[in-house]
């Protein structure tokens, strides 16, 4: 699988400076005492760009806050702090109808399609019920959509598993479903959440394959959020590495996997096996348990696990900084 060069860089999406906390309920006590509301700091300042038609890498390790920035973007949360522009438009300046309709514009593939599909509801039903709520088609048209956008992702033959219900059929087809879903209404940019990781090993080479052809051929805009580096490699142009609510590293797939320069994206990287049943590969696992978000550690968040760390880490927070073109990392080791 090859991902092609981006020609023409144009900003589809920008994320500044994106928090997101969650509070944690009080018990009755300690709201009689009005104890300090603590919260959970899922996404802490968060920037970067999308280029219209690239497929952006989001990785990191489970509770990083990837999937937060995914429903951020979407409005599905709404954020605590900073801006979200979709076309340079602020999406948190629409509101009602407004959205509604810029909304088809942008979709999802959830990480599980069992549970994000009505296990009620028909397949084809379930595919074209976006167009229902877009008032864009109905009845034969609508049904005739369906069936050609069910043929092609692979649900074949469409007119014997149109009314078919999401149990009867396999995780890969679900997954198919939920792609299919997410595209009817003809997007430009799609999050996709995790999109292989209920599917069978077997299948996800394939449902990677068709991604990158509807990629290709409907010229989508992917924000593919992973927590193993091992897909988004041959998938992704860029990735930024998450680590505890924040980006620590960022940059071109290739120079970041051929040059990490954070040590939490060396110990990922590390993990990654290769299938050479001969390499000898030092694994770099980080000591310790990745910390509380509620209070997390002062300066840099990686420093209690860090073999390099500093007395300075623990002091202030690194920011982003540019060493290479398009290479940023959050690190005092490079200083």
């Amino acid at each position: 699988m090859v991902v092609e060069e981006l020609l023409l860089k144009e900003t589809i999406l920008s994320v500044q400076s994106l928090k997101k906390y969650f509070p944690i309920q009080r018990t009755f006590i300690e709201n009689l005492v009005k104890k300090e509301t603590q919260y959970v700091r899922a996404v802490d300042d968060v920037t970067f760009n999308i280029d219209r038609g690239e497929v952006f890498g989001l990785a990191g390790e489970s509770g990083s806050g990837k999937t937060t920035i995914g429903r951020l973007i979407l409005r599905l949360a709404e954020p605590t702090a900073g801006k979200i522009l979709f076309n340079g438009v602020d999406l948190e300046s629409l509101q009602g109808e407004e959205f509604r309709r810029f909304r088809r514009k942008m979709q999802v593939i959830f990480q599980d399609p069992y549970a994000s599909l009505n296990p009620r509801m028909k397949i084809g039903d379930a595919i074209g019920h976006p167009l229902e709520i877009h008032n864009i088609a109905k009845n034969r048209e609508e049904k005739d959509r369906v069936l050609a956008m069910m043929e092609r992702v692979g649900l074949s033959p469409a007119t014997a598993l149109y009314d078919k219900y999401p149990h009867q059929l396999s995780g890969g087809q679900r997954q198919r479903v939920a792609i299919a879903r997410a595209l009817i209404l003809q997007p430009e940019f799609v999050v996709a959440d995790e999109p292989i990781a209920m599917v069978d090993v077997s299948m996800r080479a394939m449902i990677l394959e068709l991604m990158m052809e509807l990629k290709k051929d409907l010229g989508l805009t992917y924000l593919f959020i992973t927590h193993d580096l091992a897909t988004a490699k041959y998938v992704c142009n860029r990735i930024a590495i998450m680590y505890l609510g924040k980006i620590v590293e960022s940059g071109p797939l290739q120079e970041v996997f051929s040059n990490p320069q954070h040590p939490y994206t060396e110990a990922l990287l590390s993990a990654v096996p290769i299938p050479d049943p001969k390499a000898d590969r030092k694994k770099l696992i980080p000591k310790g348990e990745i910390p509380n978000p509620i209070n997390p550690p002062s300066g840099c968040r990686f420093h209690p696990r860090c073999p390099y760390a500093m007395s300075i880490c623990s002091k202030d927070e690194p920011q982003l900084q540019e060493t290479e073109k398009g290479h940023y990392v959050a690190c005092y080791r490079l200083a």
